[in-house]
């Protein structure tokens, strides 16, 4: 099953971090990522560039309207994400925290679920 690991650590905090300190989150991110391509379990990821380059976009009566900015302000931010592949939830945990930002802030795992042309159940609760 697949789960999406989304990373959230608070931007303010990273800032801080020395150039040698970033450069080795950076690597020990890199070396996780190896691992967890080695072991089968990583299908893709990306990290995010910070928050100030976000635009939100909605839709409302088929008007779209944009923001820059993220959605909301939240103490942390959502810096990137890792799309695992795990037989279930506590191997998709375990996983998720070998992911080095954890240490930093938080790691959000969730259940992917496959989108299909008919019968998904309303608000997505189906698995």
């Amino acid at each position: 099953m697949k789960y999406l690991a989304l990373v959230y650590y608070d931007e303010k905090i990273m800032d801080r971090l020395s150039q040698q300190e970033w450069d080795s989150l950076n690597q020990e991110c890199i070396a996780c990522v190896a691992g967890l391509t080695e072991s089968g379990h990583f299908i893709t990821g990306s990290p995010l560039l910070p928050t100030d380059t976000a635009t939100t976009v909605r839709v409302r009566d088929n008007n779209v309207t944009v923001t820059d900015g993220p959605f909301a302000e939240t103490k942390e931010q959502l810096a990137g994400f890792y799309m695992l592949e795990a037989k279930d939830l506590n191997e998709a945990i375990a996983l998720a925290g070998r992911i080095p930002p954890a240490r930093y802030g938080s790691v959000e795992v969730r259940p992917a679920r496959e989108l299909k042309e008919t019968g998904n159940q309303a608000g997505g609760n189906a698995g």
